[in-house]
């Protein structure tokens, strides 16, 4: 009887820490983009997003690990999204019962998420081929690494773009206005997120010899 496998192994913390830098879904791997582009205006809703492609993807990896050998191969797919909308839908109902004004912020993009590239892949690449466990660390890591990247643009779009951080006039408290500072309106428009998520790329390539390689 073989030894049972340590819940924080080394195979099992690379799942969960990996994702956060060396395979980034966002700056590696150049996946949820469109997330970048729709909801980092505001540090606010970048951080809901975050957590609610957190929440659908650890479970539906979770779900799906432990369906893995009961679903035939030629209607996996239809599984996968049926298991990830029946998430996605829970979760809007959530931002609706308890933050209605980031759910309207939000809009669409979360039931876009249903459709989010990162949540298929790994369900695809790792759910379907792991144990529950080591796919909840999965699914976690990669919406950890997603919304790190989310909540770096948002912070800096917001606070170049409109002077605040979480809404809270910090440019305004700090007199810089006076001193002749004004708000970077280009920082608010959709071609700066990829401006700055391009400046990650660079910053992260720079720090890491292994992306370059990998190049």
């Amino acid at each position: 009887m073989s030894e049972r496998e340590p819940l924080f192994s080394p195979k099992n913390i690379k799942s969960l820490t990996q994702p956060i830098n060396l395979n980034n879904p966002i700056t590696v791997q150049v996946l949820g983009i469109c997330s970048a582009l729709a909801v980092t205006v505001k540090l606010e809703p970048a951080v809901v997003m975050s957590i609610s492609v957190l929440a659908v993807l650890a479970f539906a990896n979770v779900i799906i690990s432990l369906l893995r050998n009961s679903i035939p191969s030629r209607i996996r797919i239809i599984v996968q999204l049926t298991i990830i909308a029946m998430l996605v839908i829970l979760v809007d109902q959530i931002l609706k019962a308890f933050a209605y004004d980031v759910s309207k912020q939000l809009s669409v993009f979360v039931g876009l998420i249903i459709t989010n590239c990162i949540i298929m892949g790994r369900l695809e690449a790792f759910a379907l081929g792991n144990k529950p466990w080591p796919a909840f660390l999965d699914g976690v890591g990669n919406a950890a690494g997603y919304g790190m990247i989310l909540i770096i643009v948002a912070f800096f779009r917001e606070f170049l773009g409109s002077g605040t951080i979480w809404g809270y006039p910090v440019i305004e408290k700090l007199g810089l206005y006076e001193l002749g500072y004004e708000n970077n309106g280009l920082m608010i428009l959709p071609p700066m997120a990829l401006v700055v998520v391009g400046i990650i790329i660079w910053v992260q390539r720079a720090r890491n010899k292994e992306l370059i390689e990998q190049n």
